[in-house]
């Protein structure tokens, strides 16, 4: 060991849909879903309650995700959290580069909560998205990430990170 305390990871709408819809599907890889379980009653992994609202498709996915641990899904209602979503959004109205819609729809989603929850608690970020200074028609995770020194990574690297090994029987 390094001295240094685990990182923990906080995990965006995409990680969920992705992995249900295509790489980690309930039925060819049940062990993706009990590792999300399993690492957050180590407080290595969890999510926000805005990104559970998100996912109300339902499906397997939305069932999932109902009965998840609790703990799972942290509440934004902290007063920290709510003044840093502050200081993103107005970063984000500032842009005149950013197109209108795509400032409307970030003050709409889960993503501006999701940074400014690990902002305050000092977590990583996963998503799918990837960083794009030149993008207009959305605000990406990782730009405002970038932005306020958030870090962030993909799942395959928070798996990585995290050690775990799907083995075949």
């Amino acid at each position: 060991m390094n001295g240094q305390p685990p990182v923990t990871f906080l995990l965006d709408t995409n990680v969920f849909i992705e992995a249900y819809r295509r790489y980690y599907t309930m039925d060819l890889c049940p062990g993706f879903w009990d590792c999300l379980e399993h690492y957050c009653q180590k407080d290595r992994v969890l999510s926000i309650d805005r990104v559970r609202d998100e996912i109300t498709e339902g499906d397997p996915l939305e069932t999932w995700i109902r009965q998840a641990p609790n703990e799972l899904f942290a509440s934004t209602a902290d007063e920290e959290v709510v003044q840093a979503f502050g200081e993103m959004m107005a970063w984000v109205q500032s842009d005149g580069d950013i197109r209108e819609e795509a400032k409307d729809d970030f003050a709409r989603v889960a993503d501006g909560w999701l940074v400014a929850y690990a902002r305050v608690h000092e977590l990583v970020v996963v998503t799918h998205e990837t960083f794009d200074a030149n993008t207009r028609r959305k605000v990406k995770i990782p730009n405002v990430c970038y932005q306020f020194d958030v870090f962030y990574e993909d799942t395959f690297s928070m798996l990585r990170s995290l050690e775990v090994h799907f083995n075949w029987r």
